[in-house]
């Protein structure tokens, strides 16, 4: 590939909409560019990488007897309607021709009204069906380039068993090709435990890269390896005090005292003496959620142990539901359910709200106080509290999904009535599982973890090209007579070749755009060399440079360093 008449447009500034260094030097690379909030448009060297994504990924896919689909990205919003996603889905799904239409961010509904009546009898199964295809999701607020945008390529891919037994082995054969993918990529990452949010199922799990760019939060144990979604993390952390005595509950004002933090100085107490109170609404209905303290509530968990449909309750509600507003809201003779986390179970003597503004209770007995009182895991993992696993010290912190594996079971074949007849003519639903992986991500992350000051470097199998080849002055005939000899003998050996053959640009200009753009090797052809019969070639990664003679440097690039 000749830049002289390619379409790279490097720039030497830091782009103002870019934060992250990914999202940065795509831009500054001339990989991508952005059309509008979250939609990019790959250009010629940024989509030569995404292709050889895509290569490591079909070939991965085939290896485990995956067949390639191409489904349409448009869908008819009524399939979607008998899943129930387009409420579980909200506003992030995209609607058009006056809502009859969505466009998919992802396809089981599709999946399963092909199998529907195609896939009939036990021995039809199992199937592996997957498809590299473009998604659509209305991101409120698009970020961090091309790891959260509103359109995005995928790979998806479903199995299709006649039990659960069937689908495990789909599962680990799933999991094992996104081990052999994501470390032909040359990434690394790690495994997590992970909610299944709007696609359902019993078991999910996410593979992550650790960035300060990430949009999910996971917490990892160094020790024993334990890793989960912070949406499902647990972790061993101090309870409630439990005091030997238990007064009875006493009322006391506190005036403008609204949060934990405040309370416990005005009443000289430590957090772990009182309960704070949260109002949800779970299918229409006001609940009472009780909390250690200033830990928060995790609402993926609160959604799993509830079901259905939960929100929080909205300020103009608090009043009426319970006589306050918020900060002064408590448990004692709150009409409605009420569930607790697993730190306070027994607690007594705590302090919480008296449903009675500027005014709160003490000498709080849960179990004499509240005798039905129900107790879940309910709180958010913190940094530094202990492994459940091994009670070694947690680490949480940001992360890059890359990709996330789930058992779907039969929810969407009880949903859209795709069944199969077993050997007796019985009729089941199809057991599916379903496993996604952000190409667009894969390329991202690969820079993440790969770049410097002057710009990204490239390694097999991702890198554009094996030679960046440099000819320097080529309005100079022997250089650009060299360098052509060069090119075309390289490409003639396999190598995949970027020759800067510009004779409109410096010396310096080059060699910026060759650091930035990032080839393994570059090989640089000048006057000063040539004239000895020698060309220099440098090592991207480790900036090591050598002199080497013209005609042994084909011999020579086999091992450059």
């Amino acid at each position: 590939m000749r830049l002289s008449k390619s379409f790279v447009p490097t720039l030497k500034e830091v782009p103002t909409e870019a934060v992250i260094p990914s999202h940065i030097l795509m831009i500054r690379a001339g990989l991508v560019r952005q059309l509008s909030a979250g939609i990019y448009s790959w250009l010629p060297i940024g989509y030569k990488i995404i292709r050889k994504i895509m290569d490591i990924i079909r070939e991965e896919m085939n290896a485990i007897g995956g067949q390639e689909f191409h489904f349409p990205a448009l869908n008819p919003k009524e399939i979607w309607e008998q899943t129930g996603r387009v409420e579980a889905f909200g506003d992030i799904l995209f609607h058009i021709k006056n809502r009859e239409y969505v466009l998919a961010p992802t396809h089981e509904e599709i999946v399963a009204y092909h199998a529907k009546g195609s896939l009939v009898s036990y021995k039809d199964l199992p199937q592996i069906w997957y498809q590299i295809q473009t998604k659509f999701r209305n991101e409120p607020r698009p970020r961090s380039g091309v790891i959260r945008g509103r359109q995005f390529l995928m790979k998806d891919a479903y199995t299709l068993d006649r039990d659960f037994a069937g689908l495990d082995v789909g599962y680990a054969l799933h999991e094992k090709a996104y081990k052999t993918i994501f470390n032909r990529c040359g990434l690394k990452y790690f495994v997590v435990g992970a909610s299944s949010g709007a696609m359902g199922g019993s078991k999910s799990e996410e593979f992550m890269v650790k960035s300060d760019a990430g949009e999910d939060t996971v917490a990892h144990c160094e020790k024993c390896g334990y890793a989960a979604n912070a949406e499902v993390a647990q972790s061993v952390a101090e309870p409630a005090k439990k005091h030997t005595e238990s007064k009875q509950p006493y009322e006391i004002s506190t005036p403008d005292v609204k949060s934990i933090d405040e309370l416990c100085a005005f009443l000289k107490i430590h957090e772990h003496e009182t309960a704070k109170s949260r109002i949800y609404m779970h299918d229409g209905k006001p609940i009472l959620v009780l909390m250690l303290g200033n830990d928060e509530v995790n609402e993926t968990k609160l959604g799993s142990v509830l079901g259905g449909n939960v929100r929080s309750a909205h300020p103009e509600e608090l009043k009426e539901i319970t006589g306050a507003d918020a900060g002064s809201i408590g448990p004692i003779d709150f009409k409605h359910r009420i569930i607790a986390d697993n730190l306070l179970k027994d607690g007594n003597n705590l302090f919480s709200g008296a449903n009675k503004n500027d005014y709160h209770l003490g000498g709080i007995d849960l179990k004499r106080d509240l005798p039905t009182l129900e107790y879940f895991d309910l709180r958010t993992a913190e940094n530094g509290e202990k492994c459940i696993r091994c009670g070694s010290t947690l680490e949480v912190f940001k992360a890059i999904e890359l990709g996330h594996i789930f058992k779907l079971g039969t929810k969407y074949s009880e949903a859209l009535g795709v069944n199969y007849l077993d050997e007796n003519g019985k009729e089941h639903p199809i057991v599916m599982g379903s496993y996604g992986i952000g190409v667009e991500r894969i390329f991202a992350c690969f820079i993440e973890q790969n770049y410097d000051s002057k710009g990204i470097v490239w390694k097999e199998p991702l890198s554009p090209f094996d030679i960046h080849l440099i000819g320097l002055n080529m309005k100079n005939s022997e250089v650009a007579k060299t360098c052509e000899k060069i090119y075309i003998d390289l490409i003639s050996d396999g190598y995949e070749v970027l020759f800067d053959d510009r004779n409109d640009v410096s010396a310096g200009f080059k060699f910026n755009d060759a650091d930035l753009l990032g080839m393994p090797v570059q090989v640089i052809v000048g006057e000063k060399n040539l004239k000895d019969g020698n060309v220099e070639i440098k090592n991207r990664r480790t900036g090591e440079k050598k002199v080497i003679a013209l005609n042994s440097m084909m011999d020579q690039l086999q091992e450059p360093f």
